[in-house]
């Protein structure tokens, strides 16, 4: 891992070539992208890249404010800058640095919402654009809050996102992830995780549940000892394997129609509740699933 220094020292170097490489002219940039684009010079994308990375550099600069490493955001743009240069298409009437400032921006973006938080914060590209807007969008709001719905759809709309976009981000960007170490308390004895109720069972209702089961279990097996071959065979697939088998398809494994088979279905469950209601008059055959 990076020490701080390294860190520093490898985001001033970057930059200082960034910012010391060539600007190309219209022309060079034509020579580079077509002697990438067919016939594959690594040579000329290696020129082709270090000549914009000065635009990745100045794109992280405005990213510094969503409190990400300024390194991070540099790697990320040269990601983009290099995905740039896989997809671009020479034969458009498109200039490289137009079509790569697009997806360096698109890279940090990505970034960034995987990085801000810890939980995911939003998967629509509407999410995304609320995000990146969200002081312009709120300033909006507040102007015509006192306009009503009608007045905020508009600023819904200006975006091109929904009203119900606007309210789930605002809302969920609110809310800074909080460490479950925090204290809660000056005197710093008692931890925010410390309050989190646990839902699950007691130590005794676990184990008082595990011998129910087992009873259930052993209750339904004697009675399963009444039913012939074909009536447990049928009861065990329809009821108590991973995947119920459809009653067509016992049919065809048994050779028997289907409503033959809800037949046998049928008597075999009247056998099984009155063998229950015999030894355990309380308990139902269907419970015991």
């Amino acid at each position: 891992m990076q020490s701080d220094q390294q860190t520093r020292d490898f985001v001033r170097d970057t930059i200082r070539k960034a910012m010391s490489a060539p600007i190309l002219t219209i022309e060079r940039e034509r020579e580079l992208t077509k002697a990438w684009c067919e016939d594959g010079d690594e040579e000329a994308l290696a020129e082709l890249t270090h000549c914009h990375m000065r635009m990745a550099v100045s794109t992280a600069i405005k990213f510094r404010g969503y409190g990400l490493p300024l390194a991070d955001l540099i790697q990320e743009g040269a990601i983009g800058l290099l995905e740039a240069a896989k997809r671009f298409d020479c034969e458009r009437e498109v200039r490289f640095c137009t079509y790569a400032g697009w997806w360096i921006r698109a890279s940090m973006q990505d970034y960034v919402l995987r990085n801000w938080s810890i939980v995911r914060i939003g998967s629509k590209s509407a999410h995304k654009t609320i995000f990146f807007n969200l002081s312009r969008i709120r300033a909006m709001i507040e102007e015509v809050d006192s306009a009503g719905p009608i007045a905020r759809e508009k600023v819904a709309k200006k975006f091109n996102v929904t009203g119900d976009d606007i309210e789930f981000m605002t809302a969920r960007l609110g809310r800074r992830d909080m460490s479950l170490n925090a204290t809660l308390n000056e005197d710093g004895d008692t931890e925010r995780q410390e309050m989190i109720p646990d839902d699950r069972d007691l130590p005794d209702q676990t184990a008082e549940a595990e011998i129910d089961l087992e009873k259930r279990r052993s209750w339904l097996g004697n009675a399963m000892q009444d039913l012939t071959s074909r009536e447990r065979t049928i009861i065990d697939q329809r009821f108590f394997g991973d995947d119920k088998v459809t009653l067509s398809q016992l049919g065809v494994d048994l050779g028997l129609s289907k409503e033959r088979v809800r037949q046998i279905e049928k008597q075999a469950i009247g056998k099984l509740r009155a063998s229950l209601s015999r030894s355990q008059p309380t308990v139902d055959v269907l419970s015991l699933r």
